[in-house]
């Protein structure tokens, strides 16, 4: 995947949760200067935070404190960030096991 489409999925993310994007929040801009484990693990806190953001717009829909529309837009959003990871997970994964089956 291309580092611009991660970057505007990311951006995208974080719009629709109503988080205004910078370079602190954005994993991938943020990993640039370290390895690809630190690239992970804030790629998967900033999942984390989204859906922590999500269930907290849930439980204030249920009790009448938040508009559905801002509950859709933060589930949805929650929902891309974490399908995003899932894929990214298959990939590293297809990638170690392509290693693996290489003779020495």
């Amino acid at each position: 995947m291309d580092l611009a489409a991660i970057r505007a999925y990311t951006a995208a993310a974080q719009q629709a949760a109503g988080v205004q994007p910078s370079s602190q929040t954005n994993p991938v801009s943020e990993a640039q200067g370290g390895d690809f484990g630190d690239m992970v693990m804030n790629a998967v806190e900033s999942v984390q935070q989204t859906l922590q953001q999500s269930e907290t717009m849930t439980a204030q829909a249920a009790t009448g404190q938040a508009d559905l529309v801002d509950v859709v837009t933060a589930v949805a959003a929650a929902e891309v960030q974490l399908e995003s990871v899932v894929a990214v997970r298959d990939q590293v994964i297809r990638a170690y096991q392509e290693i693996l089956r290489m003779p020495i």
